[in-house]
């Protein structure tokens, strides 16, 4: 009787035989080898499927966690529970140069840990719609008649005095911060209009309301607080949670300690408006960057702790922006071809028949430039490269390094760990024609540039008479964005040097469903140390030539001390 024999791998105590009847003498060691291998296919499978299990779960774990985070901000579309005495307010006016907008803000009580950030909110009305309301035309316009300015802007407050619950009121503050059309005002024209606001806005209203609520936020603020707001909504200064979060090192400004700290890496901003172009992001200690340039803060409810002090290079370019781009295009177009014509005796552009050939507008428009009682005739080429290198020199670029348009320095960026978040101009010019919004690609934008440009109009006018385009795109969109999408190209990889290969910007009019603006920066700046008025803190003008504002220390009579803690705000 044949007998096979099970041993070979095994401990001895395992062994054991086996008899078949009329099993062949030739098979014995085939079989014992199909039967090892099948005992550690199986141990090895087993050993494959719990490491599986456990990374599952670990992944749910992980993505229910960044789940969980999205919704708290995707689903903050519930109206404002008003009658929850623990819900606190804030008031932010946005005086810009074409307008002026009221945004209503509310968060509910701190925590009580220092090292967490009030947790603010945009108010939402019983219709669920966010508390904003716009009046035009902006606070410039009344440079002449300052007398008027309360006037114009009472239907904001009393638009933000209905939705502000009543016993809110007097502890709710109020900031009218106004922006680019005040800043071009003379000095004494700015100061009467802020003088009329700061005497008649208390007479009529009950909100927090003090001198230093009222002023003209330089650029270099207003870009501080896009910055703060847009990492805000990203959740970037909160704790670290998970151990896939892009992180870095950080030696915070003026610690004691040179230990570096680990936090979450913080986004940088491109913003290109109609006139200006602004870009923002945090640099590190080490970095030597001129005072004009870098903002040191810290968003943190106490002075004490360090680990909400940033360190933002911010700058602000006139003239850069895609409308004044476009003008000053348009202003060189009209000098040279006016001069070249009296030189050479030419009639280019003098005649719709004999037109400037622009290579910055769709195939085969027709446009004029009208100045001086003169005007050039355009027509379109449609050429995206020969546009990229008719627009260059506009960039003002000098031969010095690290410098970005006009010559101003630029720190270093570390493009391999870094993320941008390009708002306005970044993303009309990639959604609202070409329909890419979103994670920029430089090879297929320039590609989809191209093919629009060499486009010829009566085709893109058709496409828009479809409805083919973005909703709010309109005539002017389609004319100029050729241009447009050549200079935000220009401006983003040689004015600002990122890379052609760069993957990590993302064009955005919106973050987690919600428009970020920068007066949500504004507020959760100006507002970081009211979770410590419990233990009587207030906030309050700085004396002894300090900038901005002091946290000063108050304890109710009998004792009526105050203590300066320190001057935080910036130049």
């Amino acid at each position: 009787m044949g007998r096979i024999g099970i041993s070979c791998l095994f401990p001895a105590s395992w062994h054991f035989s086996i008899s078949p009847v009329g099993c062949p003498r030739i098979l014995n060691t085939n079989l014992r080898q199909i039967m090892v291998i099948s005992v550690l296919a199986a141990a090895v499978s087993l050993l494959y499927f719990s490491v599986v299990i456990i990374r599952n779960k670990y992944g749910r774990l992980t993505r229910d966690k960044k789940f969980q985070r999205y919704l708290a901000r995707v689903t903050d579309i519930e109206a404002t529970d008003t009658n929850n005495p623990n819900v606190n307010y804030g008031i932010v006016v946005d005086c810009g140069s074409s307008g002026s907008r009221v945004f209503v803000y509310c968060w509910p009580r701190h925590n009580g840990n220092p090292r967490d950030l009030l947790d603010i909110r945009q108010m939402r009305d019983k219709n669920r719609k966010p508390v904003v309301m716009k009046i035009k035309p902006g606070i410039s316009e009344f440079a002449t008649s300052p007398e008027k300015v309360s006037d114009y802007i009472s239907p904001l407050l009393n638009f933000a005095a209905e939705h502000v619950p009543r016993a809110k009121h007097k502890e709710t503050p109020l900031y009218i911060l106004c922006t680019a059309g005040m800043r071009i005002l003379p000095e004494s024209q700015q100061k009467a209009i802020l003088e009329d606001l700061l005497t008649d806005i208390p007479v009529h209203f009950d909100f927090l309301f003090s001198d230093s609520h009222a002023e003209v936020i330089s650029g270099k603020q207003e870009g501080v607080y896009a910055w703060i707001g847009i990492n805000f909504v990203l959740g970037r200064f909160e704790h670290i949670e998970d151990d896939d979060e892009a992180v870095v090192e950080v030696n915070i400004p003026g610690s004691e300690s040179s230990e570096a700290i680990v936090r979450k890496r913080t986004a940088g901003i491109l913003d290109m408006g109609g006139v200006s172009t602004q870009i923002a992001y945090e640099v590190p200690k080490t970095e030597e960057v001129a005072k004009n340039l870098l903002a040191e803060f810290n968003l943190g409810c106490d002075v004490h702790h360090t680990e909400h002090v940033y360190r933002v290079y911010v700058a602000t370019f006139l003239g850069f922006g895609g409308n004044a781009a476009r003008q000053r295009y348009e202003d060189r177009i009209f000098a040279n071809t006016i001069q070249k014509n009296r030189l050479l005796g030419k009639q280019t552009g003098l005649t719709p028949d004999m037109p400037y050939l622009d290579p910055c507008l769709p195939l085969d428009i027709k446009d004029e430039i009208q100045q001086n009682g003169q005007t050039i005739y355009l027509r379109g080429t449609g050429d995206f490269d020969l546009c990229r290198e008719t627009i260059q020199p506009f960039m003002n670029k000098t031969n010095e390094t690290q410098t970005s348009l006009n010559g101003v320095y630029q720190p270093p960026i570390h493009f391999q760990n870094s993320e941008f978040y390009g708002f306005s101009e970044f993303y009309y010019c990639t959604e609202d024609v070409l329909r890419m919004g979103g994670d920029y690609n430089a090879a297929k934008f320039t590609k989809a540039a191209k093919d629009y440009c060499a486009t010829k109009w009566s085709i893109l006018r058709e496409r828009f008479d479809r409805g083919l385009y973005a909703s709010h795109a309109d005539l002017h969109r389609l004319k100029y964005q050729c241009f447009k999408s050549a200079w935000m190209f220009e401006v983003f990889h040689r004015g600002f040097s990122f890379p052609f290969n760069y993957k990590s910007l993302k064009t955005a009019l919106q973050v987690y469903d919600k428009e970020v603006q920068w007066t949500l920066g504004a507020i959760l700046y100006r507002t970081r140390f009211l979770p410590l008025r419990k233990i009587g803190m207030l906030i309050k003008p700085c004396s002894g030539g300090c900038p901005k504002l002091c946290c000063a220390v108050w304890q109710p009579p009998p004792y009526g001390a105050t203590k300066h803690l320190q001057c935080t705000g910036w130049n």
